[in-house]
This record gives C-alpha cells, sequence and structure tokens, in this order.
C-alpha cells in the first residue's frame, strides 16, 4: 500500500473517532445522568459543560497544537493526540463517582479526550497535505471532511443505541478503535515535514489567546443559563466581564503576534488571498451552519415525534435516526466535489455549495411544524448535498495556498475557525429562539392549560425557563410530567389526562418554537450567502509547493 492511502486511512479514522465523540453524548446525556444521579434540570451547569466542554476545549487548542506541530513535527504530535485520546475514554468509561463528583470527573475526563482531539483535528489536514500531491488533495481531504461530519452524525445514532444498553458504553466505544489507531499510528505514519526546531515557542501567544477564547466561549455558554428573572444569562455580571476580559485578552494576543518573533498565529497567512477567503467563509458556514443540527432534534423530539406516536423515552434515539438524510447528502457529494476541485478548481464548486445551503435554510422555514416528512429528508439532503460541496474544495484551497513549513499552523487556524464558530452558532441558535419563545410560550401554555381544564397551572407555566421546556423534550423526559411534578398545587385527574396526551404539549408549544426556529433560520441563511460571497472572492489559486494552474480555481 503506498505511504499516502495509508496516511489517509489513519487520519480519517482518527478524525472520524473525535467527531463521534463530539456528538455522541447529545443522545445519551439522558442515560448519562441517570447513571451518575443527576438531575439535569437542577445541573444546567454540569449539562451545558458535558455537552459542550469537548469543543470548547478542542476550539482553543487547535491553533497551539499547529503550531507546535510545525516545531516538533506533524505526525509526532498527532500520534500523541491518539494516545491521549485513548486514555481519556478509558477514564470517562471507568468514571468512579455518582452526583456532582461523578459530574466533574465526567467534565474533567471530557476535557481529556478533547485535548487528544486538538492533537488529531489540527494536524490530519497537514499530513494528508504533505503526503499527497496537490492534483489529489481535494479528494483525499473529501474523504477526511466526510469523515468528521459523517462523525458527527454517527455519534448521534451510536449514542442512541450505546446508551440503551449502558451509558458507560457510549466511552468504551473509542477504546478499542483508540488503541488500534495509536499502534498502527507509531507503527506506519512517517513524518514528512520538516520540524524546525530552532524556531522558540510563542508562550505569550499561547496563554493570551488560550485564556481570552476560553472565556468568551465560557460567557458563551453561560449566557445560556438562566439569570434572575430573565431566561437568559447575558446580564449576568459574571457572563459580562469573562466576555469583555475574553476580547481584550484576544486584542492582546494580536497586538503580540505582531511583535513577537515565532508568532503562534501567522496573521501573515491571512496576506494570501485564498487563504483569507477559504477561513473567511467556512467561519460564516459554521455559526450558520453549527447549531442547525441541535435545533433540529428538538424539533424531532419536542414537537414531529410525540406528534408521530413516539414515547419521549424513545425520540432521542429517533432524532438521530430522522436525521440521517443530512450525512447522506453530505457523504454522496463529498468526494465527488474534492475530485472536482483537483480537476477544475474549489472557488465555484465551494460557492455554489454556500448557495445550496442557503437556499436549503429557506425550504425548511416553510415547512410546518407537523411536517411531511419526506419533504424535511429532501430539504435536509439538499443541505448535506451543500455543505458536502463547500467542505473538501475549500478546504483543499486553504491547505494548498500556504508554504509546506506553515502547514500545521495553517491546519490549526482553519480547524479553530471552523470549531469556535461551531460554538458560537450553538449558543446563537438557543439565544435566538428562547428570547422569541420567552415572548410567546408563557402565554400560550397558560392557555393551552387553561383549555384542559387546569386554569390554576396558568400563573405557573408562565415562570417556567424556557431552557426547562426546550431541554426536557431534548433530554428525552416527558416535558408535562416534568411540570406537573414541580408545582405545589392539585390538579384535576381528567385534566391531567389531556396534558399526559402524547399530542397535548407539541401542540401547545409548535406555533411559538416554529417562529423562533424560522427566524434563526432566516439569520442563518443570511450568513451562508455572505459566505457564498467570500468563497467567490478566493481568486486564482497559487499552489504554495511552487506549481501554479493557470485556471481559476
Amino acid at each position: 500500500m503506498q505511504y499516502k492511502w495509508i496516511a489517509l486511512s489513519n487520519t480519517t479514522i482518527g478524525v472520524l473517532m473525535a467527531s463521534i465523540n463530539g456528538t455522541i453524548t447529545i443522545i445519551s446525556l439522558p442515560a448519562i445522568f441517570r447513571g451518575i444521579d443527576i438531575n439535569p434540570f437542577t445541573s444546567f451547569q454540569y449539562l451545558l459543560w458535558i455537552l459542550m466542554g469537548y469543543n470548547v476545549v478542542t476550539a482553543t487548542l487547535l491553533v497551539s497544537f499547529g503550531r507546535l506541530s510545525d516545531i516538533y513535527g506533524r505526525v509526532r504530535l498527532y500520534n500523541l493526540g491518539f494516545l491521549i485520546f485513548t486514555i481519556g475514554s478509558i477514564l470517562l468509561f471507568l468514571t468512579p463517582n455518582k452526583g456532582s463528583l461523578g459530574a466533574l470527573e465526567l467534565i474533567i475526563f471530557r476535557i481529556v479526550q478533547g485535548i487528544g482531539a486538538a492533537f488529531l483535528f489540527s494536524n490530519s489536514a497537514a499530513i494528508i497535505t504533505d503526503a499527497f500531491p496537490f492534483n489529489e488533495r481535494g479528494k483525499a481531504l473529501g474523504i477526511n471532511q466526510i469523515a468528521a461530519l459523517a462523525g458527527s452524525l454517527i455519534g448521534l445514532i451510536l449514542g442512541g443505541i450505546l446508551s440503551i444498553i449502558n451509558w458507560r458504553y457510549v466511552f468504551l466505544v473509542s477504546v478499542p478503535v483508540g488503541i488500534l489507531g495509536t499502534i498502527w499510528s507509531y507503527t506506519k505514519l512517517k513524518e514528512l515535514s520538516k520540524p524546525n526546531r530552532a524556531e522558540g515557542i510563542d508562550w505569550a501567544g499561547n496563554v493570551t489567546f488560550g485564556l481570552g477564547l476560553i472565556l468568551i466561549l465560557i460567557a458563551i455558554t453561560y449566557g445560556l443559563l438562566p439569570y434572575g428573572s430573565s431566561q437568559l444569562g447575558w446580564t449576568n455580571p459574571f457572563v459580562i466581564g469573562s466576555m469583555i476580559a475574553g476580547l481584550g485578552l484576544i486584542g492582546l494576543f494580536l497586538y503580540i503576534e505582531t511583535k513577537v518573533k515565532y508568532p503562534m498565529f501567522r496573521l501573515e497567512l491571512f496576506k494570501i488571498r485564498m487563504f483569507a477567503a477559504g477561513n473567511l467563509a467556512s467561519f460564516l458556514r459554521s455559526i450558520a451552519y453549527g447549531g442547525l443540527m441541535i435545533m433540529l432534534i428538538i424539533l424531532l423530539q419536542g414537537i414531529w415525534l410525540p406528534l408521530h406516536g413516539y414515547s419521549y423515552a424513545e425520540t432521542p434515539f429517533w432524532a438521530g435516526i430522522y436525521t440521517i438524510p443530512l450525512m447522506v447528502g453530505f457523504v454522496t457529494m463529498g468526494p465527488i466535489s474534492g475530485w472536482l476541485s483537483d480537476r477544475y478548481g474549489s472557488r465555484f464548486l465551494a460557492t455554489l455549495g454556500m448557495v445550496i445551503v442557503g437556499v436549503g435554510f429557506l425550504l425548511l422555514t416553510t415547512l410546518p411544524y407537523n411536517f411531511n416528512y419526506v419533504e424535511f429528508a429532501l430539504i435536509i439532503f439538499l443541505i448535506g448535498i451543500g455543505n458536502g460541496m463547500f467542505s473538501s474544495p475549500n478546504t483543499a484551497s486553504i491547505m494548498n495556498s500556504v508554504p509546506a513549513k506553515y502547514r500545521g499552523a495553517a491546519s490549526g487556524m482553519r480547524s479553530t475557525l471552523q470549531n469556535t464558530g461551531q460554538t458560537m452558532s450553538i449558543a446563537i441558535f438557543f439565544t435566538i429562539v428562547i428570547i422569541s419563545l420567552a415572548s410567546s410560550l408563557p402565554t400560550a401554555l397558560a392557555s393551552a392549560v387553561t383549555r384542559a381544564g387546569a386554569p390554576q397551572l396558568a400563573p405557573y407555566v408562565q415562570h417556567i425557563p424556557v431552557t426547562g421546556a426546550l431541554f426536557a423534550a431534548f433530554l428525552g423526559y416527558d416535558p408535562v410530567k416534568t411540570i406537573i411534578s414541580s408545582v405545589p398545587i392539585s390538579i384535576p385527574q381528567q385534566a391531567i389526562s389531556i396534558m399526559e396526551q402524547r399530542t397535548w404539549f407539541p401542540t401547545a408549544i409548535a406555533p411559538s418554537f416554529m417562529g423562533a426556529l424560522r427566524e434563526a433560520f432566516y439569520i442563518s441563511a443570511v450568513m451562508t450567502f455572505i459566505a457564498a460571497v467570500a468563497s467567490a472572492l478566493r481568486g486564482r489559486v497559487i499552489i504554495a509547493d511552487g506549481e501554479e494552474n493557470a485556471k481559476n480555481r
């Protein structure tokens, strides 16, 4: 087997494994919380950190690890990432305690996993770029990008299956793959780059960037929690302080990078038109698209699946199944677009892909809450096609545009912008939906309980946090039983019988939720079309290896 295929196979398995673990907890959270005896409705901070901590840590470390790989070797740090990730998976499987201590252990062990994933993500594209000639990189990076998105969707389905058996299996599944991948990478991968250990480490840049990004992402995370009488935490002094401090440190970081001899963040790379345009398009696409999956899952779990006879306990698994067309669309188009970009260039394919995704978002706004599944499946399949058409050519053009000695840093910068955009997207989607729901959901629920014969419930449901209503269905809990169990008054049995019908809660919240969701989709469509403009402005590609293709690519 030629070495380039060994490099592609191993890095694809590494990215697939890391991506699966980025989403596998979304579906399995109910089983995990039951397993460690935690009530998620009184422990939102644990819920958010188990859900988002992995991505926060990964996004924070990508640039630093990419730069370190240019100094110490991409394969060496990639191999280390496989090892760390496997150790984190073993620790998660063994989580010894329950309650708050068990939750903290899960968060810490997920952070260990996230550190390993950052090594894998920051180096995989650079290793592939080193191993493949420029006219085959689009196809190779396309396969790698497919693994990243396919892993995100496989994680949803796998989490649903394994959590039914035992919540610990959610983390155990990575262990054999991690062990085999670690042995394979240490024995078969070769260092084709030329590490430059003469260059020093930018400690000031690493510290200010890491702390700044962590503070910003912490602020975004806690901004989603209720604060005082507000449904969101954006007025919380801790959130405001974290955001200001984080932005200040990022500003200081950018200043430091212009002064140090060996910067970790190669700002001069943004002078390369293709690198700058490709990363801007990728960042905007991540903000527009990153929160889509969670919103679709909440729509399916909270409204559509119960309306079609599924119990709330079953909805997490089936929500993953019903989103498969999104993965199929991406997997179908990813390799084709990579192959076409090697022959005809990246600009047209990547730009058209973003236009298709934007049209897909607009089509989602036309769906009623009790939609026809075939229409829904075709729309998310179309969005998958558009993403597949964009990802491979865009990544190839970014990596082709930088000098070989900076590929580690470039790969880390690309991944950081992408992962940060995805984390921001989740916060933006939730913020838009919660703000919109806060003005309409309390009144809708009060009217619904009054019609059901329990007007005495109206004052209570008007003060239920929107996050509680959203996360109840998201976690596979029956929202009505959750509401009834939390009020200190007796309710007529006839009213309880009406409200416990599977269609009652979805029908009560659907108009408010769909209105909020459409606002989010409109904003995503606009951002996606702006990403298409950025993609179109990338210009003609100059292969940084020294070969130039005269076609507009």
